[in-house]
């Protein structure tokens, strides 16, 4: 493939020289293993997975706060 004649439209900020990415192998889909995907609604209420993990234990505790004890 000849890349001189290539129409680049990245901007210069975008450097992906170091950028890894895993063809083969174990860990190939390591990454998926947890991965969990929102729908398009949800997701614009959590724009990261910290913010989603923070909403979850808030729920996870007042669910555990407001059971009723077994006897």
């Amino acid at each position: 493939m000849n890349t001189e004649n290539l129409n680049d439209e990245l901007e210069p900020e975008y450097d992906f020289s170091k950028l890894k990415v895993r063809k083969v192998g174990a860990g190939r889909r390591a990454l998926q293993k947890n991965a969990i995907f929102l729908e398009p609604d949800v997701a614009k209420v959590f724009p990261d997975s910290e913010s989603v993990n923070q909403a979850l234990r808030f729920l996870i505790r007042i669910t555990r706060e407001h059971q009723p004890e077994l006897k």
